[in-house]
């Protein structure tokens, strides 16, 4: 009896959530050690981590906490949060979210654990889902060419500049911003405008161009429509000047009010951009939320980001698949125009979603009933004596009240709506779709409305005497979302079975590994997941009083301080809403430390050669100068070059750039020697935090040397990938450069009163999924996170010897070992024989796997990263799924197969195919059920392997028209 008797203390403790978080368990462990070579991991990481880097001390974090308790926490935290009706506006607006949509989408890990497209056959659900957003803002925007989200409609906004720029006429000049722009558009194109030299003019462009702005030369005009203020003013005779100067226009628009408002195509703009969120996702004080932007046909193939095209696979069948630019700065560099890398996939998937499920008929009820309560809201307003100032409006009025301003405010709040404090005499109200009845009385009587005098019955009457404020001339007169698929999915069971099935075409975690190097696709863990659409996190406007978001604040000053405490930096800014926007952030605080210092020539920015594309992206929109760093055969920094190029550039010197471990890979054994160079000659280290999945509970880089890291939240920090998007990118400082952290002009506590100014348009950006990375830490604490780190290096390691004697492992530190991403060389075997790496990509496919990363860093090869989360029989499996592959290209190179005509080359095969005549050199066995894969369990792709070239030469970015349909 005795040997079955447990503690108390032993019974509370229950399983450690690293024990759900790591796959492999304490066996699985010890087997894969004795394949790398060590008997225990602490033996491993001593011989693959640099002395010199190792952290000796253990993280200062609280001890890890049960699943239960941390949900607990998550919920004190979420009850301090005071949810009022949110009618401050500005671009954030309270949305019913449909809960079929929500819970097949938002909370669903078929969706939200899925990658970026980038192998489109396995990836077919998604890129329709894309491209029915891409539909939805070219049809409400009026212009032909949409991209598949951007970061937030003032980053949108900021793109915009950068394009109007780079397409228009007028090569200098200034950028004229209208006065009536959100603010927090208009900052974040100033911090996102200065470093390039772009001059921008804020004006009041009701009147048109002021002539004294006109003469110094315009590239480029952008109107808000409608405005912040409310006011619906027709742009027409500003768009027709701004193109008297050979100026490029963008209207930032927004989505609901174009389902009655003329298009900013039809009205004449270029560009239009703008935010979804409206359209289904919640507003989570402050993102994740997808911007737009839309183009004339003539920009198509200068759009920054991603764009969804439609092209045609092998059998000649309708396939879609990322388009033209997408991931162009890895391609162009320093000479790329945009450093975008994630969007918002998933956000605009909602956003789609939502449009799908209500279709124009529904989303233009869902704007009339949100303009008729503005318009009643007005009505009794200016019946009880108030002064609306705008005369023609959609769903956001600004009122006059002479000092009572904040008393107003103050009062609405007291009756559980907030309203937005222009200044002391005027008071901004924006209505939703969630606005009804009682929230017109409690803004009247927060106005010193009598309420008696607007019960239900006296809403009624106003109803009923009340015209329409919309100006004729501007109503919306042309049909929008024509497509079936817009049409056909009006009850809930037909959505529920439309989204399975766009789920069915994907693979994501949720159906197996995804070892894709540099990208870190790991378990995101349902207890993480499950606090974002609590309604004290999801339904937080990010404009609310602070005194309001308590909860939201407690969890971010607690998340940036263990971010800091786990980097060894000092100060961390959660603002930036992806890795990109952190890149930029952190070389923007490094510029504007050098200027603080009196060294503005320093603009030099160092990047090796083998470095991530948005780094010299980033560094050329900081304003820097990139000078390249050649690699080493071995993969790390050639030293001598650097030491060259310091030399060379030494009092010009501005910042290094390094990846850490380097992209390929390794553990560079020199990193603080070369941190103490960059120092020596006055420059700073930024080291990109895209590897931290291998330092974490090691190693800081804030002690080894650097000065400034990004951290990506949606790699390290278990924020999942949701099909490219949402990310987070918080950035990292030593103290010295705290005082240039991001900061925002409509929340003081974001940021340091000297920051560079906001890089999101959210203060904290995208905040609302900061509850995962939170209770990532939590959950595992010191210990856990540094065994996740163990075990993420042994799994590569792993990876890489179970691999070895079948492809070259091109990349090694001492003794042979990896850090925590291998990549296999297969150049090689495709000059023997010529199976490409595409080919082994597809050829993955049918063996049940999404490939690793492809050609990045090194062009033919494979880059594995498998993380911690996998367990041994997935790793096992993606090995002998290798081992297999490498036997099929033997048949190849024997002469067994052709090279034209082989399971490679025709993979993937679908299940179609099976169905037909039979024409290839091997089995029907051979091709949909290799060694290793069981029939019950078969993931079939959808189509076959799709005709990227094809689908660039014709472009065709939105639903197919309805003929197609029809043929």
């Amino acid at each position: 009896m005795t040997a079955n008797r447990h503690s108390l203390a032993d019974l509370e403790r229950g399983t450690p959530f690293e024990r759900r978080h790591i796959g492999p368990d304490a066996s699985d462990q010890a087997k894969m050690l004795a394949q790398v070579g060590f008997g225990s991991l602490d033996e491993l990481t001593a011989a693959a981590v640099p002395d010199v880097i190792r952290s000796t001390e253990a993280l200062r974090l609280p001890d890890a906490r049960s699943e239960a308790d941390v949900l607990d926490e998550l919920r004190g935290l979420a009850q301090r949060n005071q949810v009022l009706q949110p009618m401050i506006g500005l671009g954030y607006y309270g949305t019913f979210t449909p809960p079929v949509i929500l819970r097949n989408v938002m909370e669903n890990p078929a969706w939200y654990t899925a990658y970026t497209p980038y192998q489109p056959e396995i990836s077919q659900g998604r890129l329709e889902a894309l491209l029915n957003f891409q539909t939805v803002v070219s049809d409400l925007t009026g212009l032909p060419t949409s991209g598949a989200s951007l970061l937030d409609e003032s980053t949108a906004a900021a793109e915009a500049v950068a394009l109007s720029r780079r397409v228009g006429k007028v090569k200098q000049g200034v950028y004229v911003i209208d006065a009536d722009c959100m603010p927090q558009t208009i900052a974040v194109i100033r911090t996102r405008a200065e470093p390039t030299g772009v001059e921008t003019v804020v004006a009041d462009l009701s009147e048109g161009i002021p002539a004294e702005v006109a003469e110094r030369g315009v590239f480029g005009v952008l109107v808000q429509y409608p405005g912040a203020s409310g006011a619906v003013r027709d742009p027409r005779a500003v768009i027709e000047q701004a193109h008297g100067l050979g100026a490029v226009v963008t209207l930032a628009a927004d989505l609901l009010a174009l389902t009655l408002l003329t298009s900013p195509g039809e009205l004449g703009a270029d560009i239009a951009v703008g935010s979804s969120q409206r359209f289904g996702v919640p507003m989570g004080f402050g993102g994740p939320h997808a911007g737009y932007m839309a183009v004339r046909d003539s920009y198509a193939r200068s759009l920054p980001g991603r764009l969804v095209g439609v092209s045609k696979d092998a059998d000649d069948a309708q396939a879609y698949r990322l388009a033209l630019q997408t991931r162009e700065q890895h391609i162009r560099r320093e000479k790329a125009t945009s450093n975008i890398c994630t969007a918002q996939v998933l956000l605009a998937v909602m956003a789609g979603m939502y449009a799908v499920y209500h279709g124009p008929d529904g989303l233009a009820a869902i704007a009339r009933r949100t303009h008729r309560y503005t318009t009643l809201l007005a009505e009794g307003l200016r019946a009880g004596g108030a002064e609306v100032v705008h005369a023609a409006y959609f769903d956001t009025l600004t009122v006059r009240t002479e000092g009572r301003a904040a008393q107003v405010v103050a009062a609405a709040c007291e009756a559980g709506v907030n309203l937005r404090l222009v200044d002391e005499d005027h008071v901004g109200v924006s209505c939703d779709e969630t606005t009804g009845r009682a929230q017109l009385t409690a803004v009247w009587r927060a106005f010193g409305v009598e309420a008696a005098t607007f019960g239900d019955s006296g809403i009624d009457e106003l109803d009923a005497a009340a015209g329409d404020p919309l100006p004729e001339a501007l109503l919306r007169t042309d049909d929008y979302l024509t497509h079936p698929v817009f049409h056909q999915h009006r009850s809930e069971t037909a959505m529920l079975r439309y989204l399975r099935r766009l789920a069915d075409r994907d693979y994501a975690l949720d159906r197996g590994m995804i070892p894709l190097g540099s990208c870190t696709m790991k378990l995101n863990a349902t207890t993480e997941m499950e606090a974002v659409t609590w309604p004290g996190f999801a339904g937080m406007h990010p404009f609310a009083p602070v005194d309001q978001a308590q909860g939201y604040l407690t969890l971010i000053r607690e998340l940036e301080e263990r971010l800091a405490e786990v980097t060894g930096y000092d100060e961390v800014s959660l603002q930036p809403n992806a890795g990109s926007q952190g890149e930029l952030a952190g070389l923007l605080a490094v510029r504007a430390y050098h200027r603080a210092n009196g060294d503005p020539q320093r603009t030099v920015c160092l990047i090796p050669s083998s470095a991530h594309g948005t780094n010299a992206a980033s560094a050329v929109m900081a304003g820097m100068k990139v000078v390249i760093v050649k690699t080493g055969d071995d993969g790390d920094v050639d030293a001598e070059d650097l030491r060259a190029k310091i030399e060379k550039h030494g009092a010009e010197l501005a910042v290094l750039m390094v990846t850490y471990p380097s992209t390929h890979g390794v553990f560079e054994e020199h990193i603080t020697d070369i941190c103490a160079a960059v120092h020596d000659a006055g420059g700073q280290v930024y080291v990109d935090g895209a590897n931290l999945n291998a330092l974490l509970g090691l190693a800081r880089p804030g002690r080894f040397g650097a000065d400034v890291s990004h951290l990506n939240l949606h790699k390290t920090f278990c924020i999942p990938h949701g099909g490219g998007g949402p990310g987070v990118g918080p950035v990292g400082v030593r103290a010295h450069l705290a005082p240039y952290l991001p900061n925002h002009p409509l929340q003081p506590s974001a940021g340091p009163e000297t920051g560079i100014g906001p890089v999101s348009g959210a203060p904290w950006g995208s905040a609302g999924i900061l509850p995962i990375s939170w209770a990532y830490v939590r959950l595992m604490g010191s210990e856990g996170l540094r065994r996740a780190t163990q075990v993420a290096v042994l799994g590569a390691n792993y990876v890489a010897k179970r691999l070895e004697p079948h492809y070259p492992v091109l990349y090694t530190g001492p003794g042979g070992l990896i850090a925590h991403e291998c990549i296999i060389d297969v150049r090689p075997l495709t000059k023997a024989t010529g199976v490409s790496i595409d080919d082994v990509a597809k050829r993955l496919i049918d063996y049940g796997f999404h490939a690793p990363t492809m050609s990045f860093p090194v062009a033919g090869t494979l880059m594995i990263e498998p993380t911690e989360s996998e367990d041994l029989a997935e790793l096992d499996r993606f090995c002998a799924a290798m081992i297999a592959i490498r036997a099929e290209i033997d048949k190849v190179a024997s002469g067994e197969w052709t090279a034209e005509d082989n399971p490679l080359r025709n993979a993937p095969h679908t299940a179609a195919q099976l169905g037909r005549d039979w024409e290839f050199p091997y089995s029907r066995q051979e091709a949909a059920f290799p060694a290793g894969v069981e029939a019950s369990d078969k993931y079939w792709p959808p189509v076959r392997r799709v005709d990227g070239a094809f689908g660039d030469r014709n472009l065709v970015c939105s639903c197919p028209p309805m003929e197609e349909y029809d043929s």
